[in-house]
C-alpha cells in the first residue's frame, strides 16, 4: 500500500489560498542580505527567520534555506545523488521536453547536464515562495546558469562555448522532498549560444521523440489548456492593489485574451525592465507592448489561462509575484516563428513580478520557447 506521501503526487496540487502567502520578507534573499548564492552561504544573518518545517532536515531552518542550499549541494557540489533524498521517488517534472517522471529520471538529466558543462554554476537571483508544512511549500526559484561546454551533450559534441541563461522552477515540497515542479531552462538560448542552429536542433529532437531523454509525446504530457472560449470576460484592473491575485488574473485576461494592449500603461511602470526567454531585454513600455503584439500575430487564437499563483509582501513594501501559465493557439501570422505553419501549439510559462507603488517595475518571463519550435517544425506523426 502506498504511503501517504508517493499518493500526494497522484492528486492534484492544491492552490494555495490568500493566508498562505507571506505579508513580508523576512525569509526571503534579501534577508540575507541579498547577493545570491555565494552571499548566502557564505555570510548567513545571525538571527535567522526560521519557521516551522515537519519532516525535513533539521539543517534547514526555512524554505527558502533549503531551495538554495540543496540546489547548490546538488550541481556545485556535485552530490548528485542528494536528488534521492530531495525529490519523491514519483515525482512530476515538466519542462521543455514534457513530463518527466522520477526521481531517476531527474537524476541521470542532472548528470548529464553536468557532463556537458562540468563547471555549471546556479547563482539564487530570487526566490519567491507561500505555503506552509502542512499544504506543501511553493517557491519559484529563478536563476542565471552558466557554464562551459567541454563535455558531449544531447545537442552535440562539446564546443568550448561559454553560456549564461535564465532558469526559472517551480516546485512544490513537502517534507523534505519536492514532488512536483514546473521548470523552464531557457533552452533555445542554450542552443545558440554553443554556436548551433536552434531550428535545425528542434526539428531533430522532435522527429526523435522516441529515442533518448525526450518525452515521446511531450504536447499530450504537458497539462491541458482550455483551446476555445466564448467572448473573453472583461476584468476590471484596480488602480490599488488589495487583492494580488485578483489584480493578476485582470491583467492577463485583459491584455492577452481581450487583446487590450493600452492597458499595459495603466500596470507597468514607465521604466519597466523585462528579462524573458531567449535573451529578450526589454526597456519601457512601448518595447513590452510590440512583445505581446508579436507574440499573438504569431498565434492570432491565443487563448490563455493562469494556472498557479503565489505572492510575497504587502501594500506599503511592495510584492514578489509568481504567477504559471499556459497558452494554446494555432500557428497562423508571420513572425518570429518562421511562415505560419497552421499547427495548434501549446506554449506554457513562468513570469516574477516586482511590484512597488502599484505598478510593475519588473518582469521576468521564461517561456518554452524550444518546445514552441519542436511543436512547429517537427514533422507531424
Amino acid at each position: 500500500m502506498k504511503n501517504k506521501k508517493e499518493n500526494s503526487v497522484q492528486l492534484r496540487v492544491e492552490e494555495l489560498k490568500d493566508q498562505h502567502m507571506p505579508n513580508n520578507f523576512d525569509i526571503s534573499l534579501e534577508a540575507y542580505g541579498g547577493g545570491g548564492t555565494d552571499k548566502f552561504l557564505n555570510q548567513p544573518p545571525k538571527d535567522l527567520v526560521t519557521h516551522s518545517m515537519k519532516g525535513f532536515e533539521a539543517q534547514y531552518k526555512n524554505i527558502v534555506d533549503y531551495i538554495v542550499r540543496i540546489t547548490h549541494r546538488i550541481w556545485e557540489e556535485k552530490d548528485i545523488g542528494y536528488i534521492y533524498d530531495t525529490y519523491s521517488h514519483d515525482c512530476r517534472v515538466w519542462d521543455d521536453f514534457g513530463l518527466q517522471s522520477g526521481s531517476e529520471k531527474i537524476v541521470a538529466d542532472t548528470v548529464h547536464t553536468n557532463n556537458a558543462f562540468p563547471d555549471i554554476r546556479l547563482l539564487a537571483d530570487e526566490v519567491i515562495w507561500a505555503g506552509d508544512e502542512d499544504a506543501s511549500f511553493h517557491t519559484s526559484h529563478r536563476t542565471i546558469i552558466s557554464g562551459t561546454n567541454t563535455g558531449y551533450s544531447k545537442f552535440s559534441e562539446p564546443t568550448g562555448k561559454s553560456v549564461r541563461l535564465l532558469c526559472i522552477a517551480n516546485c512544490v515540497a513537502k517534507e523534505n522532498e519536492i514532488y512536483y515542479e514546473h521548470v523552464v531552462y531557457d533552452t533555445a538560448a542554450m542552443i545558440k549560444q554553443l554556436g548551433l542552429n536552434v531550428e535545425e536542433v528542434a526539428k531533430e529532437v522532435a522527429n526523435n521523440r522516441d529515442a533518448g531523454p525526450f518525452g515521446p509525446d511531450f504536447r499530450n504530457l504537458e497539462p491541458k489548456r482550455m483551446s476555445v472560449q466564448a467572448k473573453p470576460p472583461s476584468f476590471e484592473i484596480p488602480e490599488k492593489i488589495t487583492n494580488v491575485r485578483e489584480f493578476a488574473h485582470a491583467i492577463f485576461n485583459t491584455i492577452w485574451n481581450r487583446r487590450n494592449f493600452s492597458a499595459i500603461d495603466q500596470v507597468y511602470s514607465d521604466d519597466i525592465v523585462f528579462e524573458g526567454s531567449t535573451g529578450r531585454i526589454y526597456r519601457g513600455k512601448e518595447q513590452l507592448r510590440s512583445f505581446v503584439i508579436s507574440m499573438i500575430t504569431s498565434f492570432p487564437n491565443l487563448a490563455l489561462s493562469v494556472e498557479d499563483i503565489y505572492w510575497m509582501g504587502n501594500e506599503q513594501d511592495g510584492y514578489l509575484v509568481s504567477v504559471r501559465w499556459g497558452a494554446i493557439g494555432a500557428h497562423k501570422g508571420n513572425g518570429s516563428f518562421g511562415p505560419p505553419t497552421g499547427k495548434e501549439c501549446y506554449i506554457w510559462g513562468i513570469t516574477q513580478w516586482l511590484i512597488e507603488n502599484n505598478k510593475i517595475k519588473k518582469e521576468w518571463t521564461a517561456f518554452n520557447e524550444f518546445g514552441i519550435l519542436m511543436q512547429l517544425l517537427g514533422d507531424s506523426k
